[in-house]
């Protein structure tokens, strides 16, 4: 993390706070959170609306924000007490739990998935199936987007080994589809439109279509659920309605976002692309079901191919792995 990222994101802190009352700021109860990854990245944009127009303030949160190095890094630093909550995929618990680490899912950012099936249209693949023996990138082989490319191509009656999966990091996931040494990735919406901006036709196959794969999550320690939690309600509550902000009005958000963070001036416009991509791909939610609230079968389903592919060593209770008391969903 470099000074000048630190410096940006104490002064969106700070910009946040100056709204609040002085004696109100005074008895916010201080909270750490932990990005997966650099969090001017779209996909985070409900955390930094929420944080813009002061929702976590409003919980009662001074929130101080850092970034680890993935999402079962964020894990591990969340069960042993260096962040209090962290942000993961809705299948990170489900992964890192067998091997001793006491963190479950408190709240899923959207009914989808996360991750999809981005296939250049000049591969010849139309499909899953078409994609045998085409290099497909992933970010590694111990991530979500290779577990979840290896559900979509159980899905089309493929293995790892039907085609040349790559593990190729973050730039090499947009770049080597711009250059053409890979004809498709699993990977997420922005680095899709990514692709697009550079004149690449691509086909968008949503794995929530194949396999009951998830969206992002927040994550927290047992410890942390039971003595703190309010402080957690509150977290999962500002980030919620950052994330219903983003759905509902995407040009006032990106416009918001774009005098918010210096990463972010001048990209208004790419940021609402980015926002109605993750809106219509990944944040939607099905009719009935409540916004940030687990679906017990998802989970299952998702939580049993990973234990049939050797992913994890063994199956957990769900109660477990994920909890929906702090979307008022039990």
């Amino acid at each position: 993390m470099t000074f000048g990222f630190l410096k940006a994101a104490a002064l969106a802190t700070a910009t946040a706070l100056a709204t609040v009352p002085a004696a109100w700021a005074a008895e916010l109860e201080k909270v750490s959170y932990l990005f997966p990854a650099p969090d001017f990245l779209p996909a985070f944009t409900p955390f930094q609306v929420a944080r813009a127009k002061g929702y976590y303030e409003e919980e009662g949160l001074d929130v101080s924000w850092a970034v680890g190095k993935g999402g079962a890094d964020v894990a591990k630093q969340v069960a042993v007490g260096n962040a209090d909550l962290g942000g993961g995929i809705g299948d990170t618990s489900i992964i890192v739990r067998p091997n001793g680490l006491p963190v479950k899912a408190v709240a899923l950012l959207g009914g989808k998935a996360l991750v999809q099936i981005v296939i250049r249209e000049d591969s010849g693949a139309a499909d899953i199936a078409g994609l045998k023996g085409h290099p497909v990138g992933v970010l590694a082989f111990q991530d979500t987007t290779f577990y979840n490319l290896l559900a979509a191509l159980s899905s089309a009656g493929l293995t790892r080994d039907d085609v040349d999966v790559r593990a190729v990091g973050p730039a090499g996931m947009v770049q080597l589809m711009i250059s053409g040494d890979l004809d498709a990735i699993a990977g997420t919406p922005d680095w899709a439109a990514s692709i697009e901006d550079a004149g690449v036709p691509i086909k968008i196959i949503p794995i929530n279509d194949l396999f009951p794969a998830m969206a992002q999550a927040i994550l927290a320690s047992d410890k942390m659920i039971e003595t703190r939690p309010e402080v957690v309600k509150g977290f999962v509550t500002a980030t919620l309605r950052g994330m219903e902000d983003v759905m509902t009005d995407p040009a006032g958000s990106a416009e918001l976002l774009e005098g918010f963070l210096p990463q972010f001036e001048g990209k208004a416009a790419m940021l609402e692309d980015r926002m109605r991509r993750y809106t219509e791909l990944v944040y939607a939610t099905d009719e009935g079901q409540t916004m940030g609230a687990f679906e017990a079968d998802r989970v299952q389903t998702v939580m049993d191919f990973y234990a049939e592919a050797g992913i994890i060593s063994e199956k957990l209770p769900l109660d477990d792995v994920y909890t929906n008391a702090f979307v008022g969903a039990e």
